[in-house]
């Protein structure tokens, strides 16, 4: 009730600025065009990880691109949106496939560069007005009528703005946002529920550049004019100032980082020139001493205040059932995983040599070996985290080495990782509908319009089921950085088993529990074989695999040291010289 209170005093905040001067009219719709461009890198930086410094240049493409078609030769100024929107997003498709295969600075150097070429094309251009730029843009017109109300367009303005946030907000609650969410996990996590981590990168810039190229062609139509000016780097940077400061990980974050720095800048340019006695863009030294102390002291921003006055939003109902679809189960016994002389090499270091074991359906195998025997290398390999350097890995007849992570896990595999990997900020129930990513196929533009929403009840209610059948039922809506190593390890098992696995890839999942946890991941474990499912186990913990598994490897050193059943390993001596250091 107090969320849609709040809602309801924005909407009449925003409806009455045009009662007041222009001044206020002209800056409240300078805000809401900084907005758009911030919401997106809200969802690109904040959300998914990935730093950007030239969204204002993808401002300056749509504003280019309509001044000139409108202008030079006549266009309607509606048609040349479309046009703007295609010409930005085949723009930031290529440049995602330049750069965003980037790992580390490069990234964020690379979108300087592209930045500060495309400002350099809009000054140098001599159809593009050089320096001057273009004036006399055609202005807006709907049903016949030009709009050129100040008051008329600052509505229009913000229209779009909060369209654009609530499409945001559905985007980010559905199959592709949580996917992109995941990203700052690793991406080798979201890949390995079937998602490409490279597409959904490319999603989140492409779709950021959208919003930029919407807040572009506003201005172009609102200013009536366009030069370079307003599309160099300088402005990129202080778009990221925005987000940094109003709250870089929520969508309510860009409008208040627009909002206090478009504030904070006019008040400054007014009054630091009368202390310092010169002017100049003074402005910008009390935005780095504020950047810092937000980094410091606050880094979830303004926003992340204002959510701590905030009661916390209902849970949504959960369905009792889900519908979706299940893969079948192979039959007992048929053979399932096979490992045919493996080897993965760095350099002249052997991680893995010549390895090769086998896996039937509805058995539980278990790898184990000391500390770098190789157990965890030999784990990646299979589920396609790692190149192998020679070998085979089949499974269920089909050669599955050489395939990436995604491929394999459309095939069946599902896993966990020994270094949990969840993302804090998500819900335990979040989380788990991760695993769902290939249960569903509804895509970025159902979710944005939220004609999702059946399929998204589905993944919720089967989410919610797997977290029930692994005992985690009350910390159904905790955010799971809250939760304990231990549960938060029971958490990936069950965002493993949302996946509808044939063969589950578990990389010590008993590291952390208690031992009354530890007995009931056994039995778990065990309910799960009677159902039919696989189970490949690389533990540490003997005790807790003799009484569970069917069969055991044990690896030293890169190589199969033994193989057997659990009475078989425990009297081995070759295996007691290896974990003991004699019989």
């Amino acid at each position: 009730m107090i969320h849609r209170i709040g809602l309801i005093l924005f909407l009449a905040l925003l409806a009455i600025v045009p009662l007041f001067s222009s001044f206020y009219i002209t800056l409240g719709s300078y805000i809401g065009l900084y907005s758009m461009v911030a919401l997106g890198l809200v969802l690109l930086t904040g959300v998914a990880g990935l730093t950007s410094f030239g969204q204002a240049a993808f401002m300056g493409v749509a504003a280019y691109t309509t001044a000139m078609l409108t202008v030079k030769f006549g266009w309607s100024p509606w048609l040349t949106l479309f046009i703007a929107l295609a010409l930005t997003m085949a723009i930031s498709f290529v440049l995602g496939a330049i750069t965003l295969r980037m790992g580390g600075h490069y990234l964020p150097l690379a979108t300087i560069a592209w930045g500060i070429s495309l400002y350099f094309l809009f000054g140098t251009i001599p159809a593009l007005g050089g320096s001057t730029g273009i004036a006399d843009i055609t202005a807006l017109q709907l049903f016949g009528a030009e709009l050129r109300d100040e008051r008329v367009f600052y509505y229009l303005i913000w229209g779009v703005c909060l369209l654009s946030l609530w499409v945001s907000t559905n985007l980010l609650d559905s199959r592709e946002g949580r996917a992109i969410r995941a990203l700052k996990g690793g991406v080798s996590m979201v890949e390995a529920f079937g998602a490409s981590g490279h597409r959904l990168k490319t999603i989140v810039f492409v779709y950021s550049a959208v919003l930029a190229c919407l807040a572009g062609w506003l201005y172009a139509h609102m200013m009536r004019f366009v030069n370079p000016s307003p599309f160099g780097l300088g402005q990129g940077i202080e778009f990221l100032f925005m987000i940094v400061i109003g709250g870089p990980f929520s969508v309510w974050g860009a409008i208040a980082g627009a909002t206090v720095i478009s504030l904070l800048k006019m008040l400054l340019q007014g009054i630091l020139p009368k202390l310092i006695g010169q002017t100049g863009n003074f402005e910008i030294i009390v935005f780095g001493i504020l950047i810092v102390m937000v980094l410091h002291w606050m880094r979830g921003g303004i926003w992340s205040l204002v959510e701590r006055f905030l009661p916390p939003k209902p849970n949504r109902p959960i369905n009792d059932e889900s519908n979706l679809s299940q893969r079948p189960q192979p039959a007992r016994g048929e053979p399932l995983l096979r490992v045919d002389a493996v080897t993965k090499a760095y350099g002249g270091l052997l991680a893995v040599k010549k390895m090769s074991f086998e896996l039937s359906a509805g058995e539980i195998v278990g790898l184990i070996g000391p500390n770098g025997a190789g157990k965890s290398t030999m784990f990646n390999l299979i589920s396609g985290e790692l190149p192998r350097t020679e070998g085979t890995i089949y499974f269920a007849s089909e050669k599955i080495s050489g395939l990436d992570p995604s491929q394999i896990a459309r095939r069946g595999l599902s896993r966990t990782f020994q270094h949990v990997r969840l993302i804090p900020g998500m819900t335990a129930l979040e989380n788990v509908m991760i695993g769902a990513y290939l249960r569903t196929n509804d895509g970025i533009f159902a979710a944005g319009l939220r004609l999702n929403r059946e399929a998204d009840s589905q993944v919720r209610a089967e989410a919610a089921k797997q977290l029930r059948r692994v005992g985690l039922e009350e910390s159904m809506f905790v955010p799971a950085g809250n939760l304990s190593l231990g549960k938060q390890r029971i958490v990936e098992i069950a965002r493993a088993l949302c996946a509808d696995p044939v063969l589950l890839l578990l990389d010590e999942p008993a590291a952390g529990l208690r031992h009354l946890e530890k007995q009931e991941l056994a039995r778990l474990l065990s309910d799960l074989r009677h159902e039919g499912l696989s189970v490949l186990v690389v533990e540490h913990d003997m005790e807790f695999l003799m009484n569970l598994v069917d069969r055991i490897v044990v690896m030293e050193f890169g190589e199969k040291l033994a193989e057997g059943v659990p009475r078989e390993i425990r009297s081995n001596p070759a295996v007691l010289e290896a974990y003991l250091g004699g019989v």
